[in-house]
C-alpha cells in the first residue's frame, strides 16, 4: 500500500514539474489518503498482533 502512495507522489512530482497543477494536486491528495490508511492499518495490525501474542 505504501508503494501505491509513493507511486502517486512520483506522479504528482512529475505533473508539477510539467505544469499540470490540477493533476499534481489530485495525485498528492490521493497519496496522502493512501499513506494515512496504510499507517492506520499498520497500527491496528500491531495492536492486535501484540494482544494476540500475549495470550500464549
Amino acid at each position: 500500500m505504501l508503494g501505491w502512495a509513493l507511486t502517486f507522489l512520483v506522479i504528482a512530482l512529475i505533473a508539477a514539474v510539467l505544469g499540470f497543477g490540477g493533476i499534481a494536486g489530485t495525485a498528492v491528495g490521493i497519496a496522502k489518503i493512501i499513506f494515512f490508511v496504510a499507517v492506520i492499518l499498520f497500527l491496528i495490525s500491531a495492536i492486535f498482533g501484540g494482544i494476540r501474542g500475549r495470550r500464549i
